[in-house]
């Protein structure tokens, strides 16, 4: 669907998802690239959204449907339950528990908490997921048994179809998951994994990177695919102009090589803009201080120096279909090859507004490890013994 449809199919439903403004932010920045802010004052997580696309109306469908998967995520009327997991085991089928990201040592098997039900993608059974995994409602106080595993926004996606939300989704826990293991590892390891961008031949990708290196910034990129084998990268943005101005990070992963590639580099963009902005709910006023950019900048130059351009962008391995369905299938059977063989998704659809949104929760992959509560799950914990001397 062209992102002029899905504009018009979205913003007759703004005002019952609390959105009251799309402002358009791009002459913030002198990039250009398309980045909106959404707006919805009375969120229960982030007020504000962001979008990014290579034209106004990819930016502003990427914004909004950003918006309204949060909005599904604060108001989830899906029937949950309460119990232990011991009380619970007997007549539920539960998610693997043991594999699931953690950010405490509190839970345990007497502790009551909520469930809510989802359907396992590999085996097509249900399954019971924490709440705490699935929910975006952050106001206090906290439903009961919280503060177990992790709760962000991480799989949870919107599209304009199940198959295409799902495959999003998945696709965004595998890019954390490929870029938390990539952040483990040895420098001289990473340096390694430096994009050769002279390699880069596609139309997007080129237009992007031909905007951002005429508007005087520097371009770093990483091929951080993990050993799922889906394409993944991290890219850097920094300006040359002022090595102490506000630098742009993103990521991206996708069957399609091009596709991963040009989400992490207008996701660095979008970044930049949204510092830029300061309007996002999170951002914290220290960020904007001397002390954290300083900190920020010689990071950056950090990962510039260590860069080492190796990686032919061409003769990287891919998936190349036009069908949701056949990339779903893909992406599981890559998590299976792996000993992934659990995804599970909760389907977040509201009655009246029949916008495809869901939760994906996969036990086994790694969480940001960017979150200050991030622990290192089994296969961050192997990648740690593998590079150890």
């Amino acid at each position: 669907m062209a992102p002029a449809e899905t504009i018009a199919r979205v913003r007759p439903l703004m005002a019952r998802m609390g959105i009251t403004r799309v402002a358009n932010v791009t002459g913030l920045d002198r990039i250009g690239l398309p980045v909106v802010m959404v707006c919805r004052p009375n969120a229960r997580s982030l007020a504000v959204s962001q979008g990014k696309g290579l034209d106004m109306d990819a930016a502003t469908a990427s914004g909004l449907m950003e918006a309204a998967e949060l909005y599904h995520a604060e108001h989830i009327e899906a029937p949950l339950k309460l119990g232990s997991l011991n009380e619970l085991a007997h007549s539920h089928r539960m998610i693997d528990l043991d594999r699931l990201a953690r950010v405490s040592d509190r839970f345990h098997r007497d502790l009551p908490m909520l469930w809510i039900q989802g359907r396992d993608l590999v085996s097509g059974e249900e399954r019971w997921v924490p709440f705490e995994c699935v929910r975006a409602n952050y106001t206090l106080p906290p439903p009961p048994g919280s503060g177990c595993f992790l709760c962000s926004s991480n799989g949870l996606a919107s599209g304009n179809t199940m198959a295409e939300a799902t495959c999003h989704a998945i696709c965004e826990l595998i890019e954390r998951d490929a870029t938390t293991l990539w952040h483990q590892s040895p420098p001289e390891r990473r340096a390694k994994t430096g994009l050769d961008l002279e390699s880069v031949a596609d139309p997007a990708c080129r237009a992007v990177l031909d905007r951002l290196q005429g508007a005087g910034f520097d371009v770093h990129a990483w091929q951080v695919a993990s050993d799922l084998g889906v394409p993944a990268f991290f890219c850097l943005i920094s300006d040359r102009r002022d090595r102490g101005a506000h630098h742009g990070i993103g990521a991206g992963a996708h069957p399609t090589r091009a596709i991963a590639l040009l989400r992490a580099l207008t996701e660095a963009a979008q970044v930049r803009c949204t510092y830029i902005s300061g309007a996002r709910d999170d951002l914290q006023p220290e960020e904007y201080g001397r002390h954290a950019l300083d900190q920020k900048a010689r990071a950056a130059a950090g990962m510039r120096a260590s860069h080492r351009p190796m990686v032919n962008f061409a003769a990287l391995d891919e998936f190349v279909s036009d069908d949701f369905a056949e990339d779903l299938d893909w992406l599981l059977a890559r998590l299976r090859a792996v000993g992934i063989d659990e995804a599970v998704a909760v389907d977040l659809r509201k009655p009246g507004l029949d916008l495809p949104v869901v939760r994906v929760v996969i036990p086994g992959l790694e969480a940001p490890c960017d979150h200050p509560a991030w622990r290192p799950g089994p296969r961050a914990l192997a990648a740690a013994r593998a590079a150890a001397p």
